[in-house]
């Protein structure tokens, strides 16, 4: 295990990062200096830095909310929370689905019934995305689930009373979800046999509707075709068309692949779709470039470490690539874009100004939204609150390379669902990177915590599992067979290299708390935070085969320096005065 990737067992000295006296040399400039009485308090030491750096030339926007969930834009509307609550229910897997009880079913039915005919005064009516969602998973569970998350009988009752009211009041998209072959309750509507949608595009959604309505599979193309008709998204008119197709149809296939389970080709589909939605993609000239897909929805609960992470990496020329939202649902939780936007960043850089900062021998790692990168996947933003659970979008996002490099490239994605590490793993290799690693992480993150598992913890795979590939080359991953490629699976303990056992900070969706926390790590202060971005740097490093890594405790070492001599906390600093000076730079220096 000590060894982990290396065949000769490495013999690893006893330390712990949280009991070391030395005192930092810090490099950083004396308004980036953090009071030492500050730093025991991880809001005071934010509060004073970004107080510090706004009077020494830094603008921040002292605007923005310190909780994630205010990052939510107000322009969009809100689900009816009733049929919502019943979409946590039933939009899931074939083993997760939680039947509706008859009052829960009554209930929605009911719901719907008076949205659609425009008596619900008292809640958000029911979107077009809601019903597509919604009647896509019962069409789904009644035609192929298991008989135990199939309708229940409290279910089926609610439907037998409601639906000849529905099948009146629903348009005809709505029913061809919910009976798509006119059978399903038992009244004999000829409306979903029928229906073929409005224009080439609808049609076409249509067409592959009926495939995943009856548990079935899309190829590639039929994939990618059905994305590309119909995205981006624009604003949704009062009868819930956009773009003319419906937010219906597009709501059902979304939900309705993740229930089915998505295959590797429909996944590579998603994935793959807008690759060249900006034209080419810029080339960084860096020797190693590691990119991080975490969950673009956040964090809830834990500390969010990897933005502290990239710039420890950067010290020691091993530049990275974060991607994802300001917001995304279903979480909502603290993201990068929320961090670095509160410390003054600009957080709107297309791929070719991110590129910049990577070669910027001052910083050397980068921040790209969503919202520059993939204009039309981001244009999904309400749809996605509105069908609850996460599209297979939520899986194929995390694997992008919206910047590339000249020397090496590797890719880090968390999961939290057994199977589809298998499947990002798989994305990856698609995308030819050298190297390769999927962590279970906490609230399905990439990064690893320094907490003991707990003896009386649940079946499946425990959090600080790692799997994930290494070419033996310079070769990418679609260049060599499996005998050049070095495959492992692991659970890292923190333990076995020196680290005390501590649980990850809370954070409970504070953005404030969340950079207080990496602020003061960077500051030097040890503790839980300080070592869980050690961990995860050096343990990132060795994993990937990074050059130096190769002893754990050496790049374990060479992440506590990067620290501790301030280096790191001064990219941070660096990356949020670069990043607002590159976009007022002439276009030629960014190409």
């Amino acid at each position: 295990m000590k060894s982990l990737l290396y065949p000769h067992p490495l013999s690893l000295p006893s330390f712990s990062s949280s009991i070391s006296t030395a005192k930092p040399r810090h490099l950083t400039p004396p308004f980036l200096k953090l009071d030492s009485s500050a730093v025991k308090t991880p809001t005071l030491t934010v509060r004073a830095a970004l107080d510090s750096a706004t009077v020494n030339g830094f603008s921040f926007d002292t605007r923005n909310p310190t909780v994630s969930s205010s990052y939510r834009s107000s322009s969009l509307p809100k689900p009816n929370p009733t049929v919502l609550e019943a979409q946590t229910r039933v939009c899931t897997g074939p083993t997760q689905t939680k039947p509706l009880g008859e009052d829960q079913a009554f209930k929605v039915l009911d719901t719907i019934l008076r949205s659609a005919t425009g008596e619900l005064k008292d809640e958000e009516p029911v979107s077009r995305a809601q019903l597509g969602a919604f009647f896509a998973a019962m069409t789904i569970r009644a035609n192929c689930f298991p008989e135990a998350t199939q309708w229940s009988e409290g279910e089926s009752r609610a439907m037998n009373k409601y639906w000849p009211l529905l099948v009146r009041a629903l348009p005809p998209d709505v029913v061809f979800i919910a009976d798509p072959e006119g059978s399903l309750m038992g009244i004999g509507s000829s409306i979903g046999p029928q229906f073929v949608g409005n224009g080439t595009s609808e049609m076409r959604l249509v067409g592959a509707l009926r495939e995943v309505l009856a548990g079935g599979h899309l190829g590639f193309e039929e994939v990618q075709g059905c994305l590309r008709d119909v995205l981006p998204l624009k604003s949704t008119t009062e009868d819930g068309t956009a773009t003319g197709v419906s937010e219906s149809l597009l709501s059902a296939l979304l939900i309705g692949q993740r229930m089915n389970r998505e295959t590797d080709r429909e996944l590579k589909a998603y994935c793959l779709a807008f690759d060249d939605e900006l034209g080419e993609t810029p080339i960084a000239d860096v020797k190693s470039l590691t990119h991080y897909g975490e969950p673009y929805d956040g964090n809830t609960r834990f500390f969010r470490s990897t933005l502290f992470v990239a710039a420890v990496r950067s010290c020691y020329a091993e530049s990275s690539v974060l991607h994802g939202a300001e917001w995304m649902p279903p979480k909502g939780g603290v993201t990068e874009e929320q961090m670095l936007k509160f410390m003054g960043a600009d957080t709107s850089l297309t791929p070719s100004q991110a590129k910049v900062l990577l070669e910027d021998e001052g910083v050397g790692f980068t921040y790209i939204s969503h919202r520059e990168a993939r204009p039309s996947l981001y244009s999904l933003v309400k749809l996605r609150e509105h069908i609850k659970k996460r599209p297979p979008l939520a899986t194929s996002e995390k694997v992008q390379q919206f910047v590339k490099a000249r020397g090496k490239e590797a890719i880090v994605t968390g999961f939290y669902h057994e199977g589809y590490e298998d499947s990002l793993l798989m994305l990856m290799k698609r995308r030819g990177v050298h190297s390769g690693l999927v962590v279970k992480g906490e609230e399905g993150a990439l990064s690893m915590t320094t907490r003991l598992r707990p003896v009386n913890s649940s079946k499946g795979i425990p959090v600080n599992y790692c799997s994930g590939f290494r070419s033996l080359s310079m070769a990418s991953a679609c260049e060599i067979d499996g005998v050049s490629r070095q495959s492992f699976n692991l659970e890292v303990n923190a333990v076995d290299y020196g680290f005390e056992p501590t649980d990850t900070p809370r954070t409970d969706r504070s953005v404030l708390k969340n950079i207080g926390l990496g602020l003061t790590a960077l500051h030097g202060q040890k503790g839980p935070a300080y070592d869980r971005i050690v961990l995860n740097a050096g343990m990132v490093d060795h994993l990937l085969g990074c050059d130096g890594a190769e002893d754990i405790s050496v790049a374990l070492d060479r992440a506590r320096e990067a620290i501790d001599s301030g280096k790191a906390l001064e990219r941070l600093w660096n990356y949020v005065r670069v990043s607002k000076q590159v976009r007022h730079r002439p276009a030629m220096c960014v190409k």
